[in-house]
């Protein structure tokens, strides 16, 4: 029996879903999801394996312009992932229409299959379906084109089957047991930010990053200490809150979420550091993970 394996990349402009699909469809919430766009700031691979086949998802930052150093690092992910891409998901709307960009015409270029995925197809009309099919079909003519749900799992069965039919034959590329090639660290400090991401508004959880500074695994409890990093005393205050309520809310529903992950009692520990503009620094970046 042959084998196939492949990179497939996922990527598509901000709060598109592309977090959503990923973690549907590798069964695990590895990538951070919330409401605001550009929450996505690494590329996270998710990994099924069968006897038979291995798939790397990169689920990818969303495609936006460079207004800091960060935002370059979160491109250069993009490009990165295109790079090693077997397969192409481009993830859009039904409200999202093709527009004259470079990523449209990179697509059309480029050397490997397309799959434009038009997520939230539970929430529209049959002929609404055709149209975005039609549009998308004639902006990508090499395109495989599919209507999914990834909150509601609508053909995801049949995306998954398209995505086998294109791999190409090779040997796995990670051990079948392994779920992403990141750390229990990383996703830790990413289900932080997400509680950060959803709890404050405005600038503050783009002016914020989260690196776990010590993780010590006991028998029946994991102790973690984590710094969550802001550009400013101001948002310094307003992460803590009065009275430290507003980061009490933080740690209680990352702790939530960090349990039901690993499976295990956690006690979380947070504090807040300012290191001011560290969005455009590149010692930071690196310091931080970005570099």
């Amino acid at each position: 029996m042959t084998h196939k394996a492949g990179f497939v990349s996922i990527v598509g402009k901000p709060n598109v879903g592309k977090s959503t699909l990923m973690n549907a469809i590798v069964g695990e919430r590895l990538s951070i999801i919330t409401p605001k766009a550009q929450t996505t700031r690494h590329r996270i691979r998710g990994i099924i394996s069968d006897e038979d086949f291995q798939i790397v998802f990169s689920d990818t930052p969303g495609l936006l312009q460079s207004h800091y150093k960060l935002h370059e690092f979160m491109m250069s992910a993009v490009n990165e992932s295109l790079e090693d891409a077997d397969i192409v998901l481009f993830i859009t709307e039904l409200n999202e229409k093709p527009e004259s960009s470079d990523v449209i015409e990179i697509l059309n270029n480029i050397d490997i299959p397309v799959i434009v995925v038009i997520n939230k197809a539970d929430l529209a009309k049959d002929d609404e379906l055709l149209l975005a099919e039609e549009v998308w079909s004639n902006a990508i003519p090499k395109a495989t084109v599919i209507l999914v749900s990834a909150l509601q799992g609508l053909n995801l069965g049949k995306l998954m089957q398209i995505i086998l039919d294109m791999l190409p034959e090779a040997p796995a590329f990670f051990p079948k047991e392994e779920l992403t090639d990141r750390t229990i660290r990383f996703i830790v400090a990413e289900i932080i930010r997400e509680k950060i991401f959803m709890n404050y508004k405005k600038e503050i959880p783009y002016s914020t990053t989260v690196i776990v500074d010590s993780y010590k695994e006991d028998e029946n409890i994991d102790r973690i200490h984590a710094l969550i990093f802001v550009e400013r005393e101001t948002q310094k205050a307003i992460i803590l809150g009065h009275q430290g309520r507003a980061i009490k809310k933080v740690g209680i529903e990352a702790r939530q979420d960090i349990e039901e992950f690993i499976d295990k009692k956690v006690y979380l520990e947070l504090t807040v550091k300012v290191s001011k503009d560290w969005r455009n620094k590149p010692e930071m970046l690196r310091r931080y993970g970005y570099l």
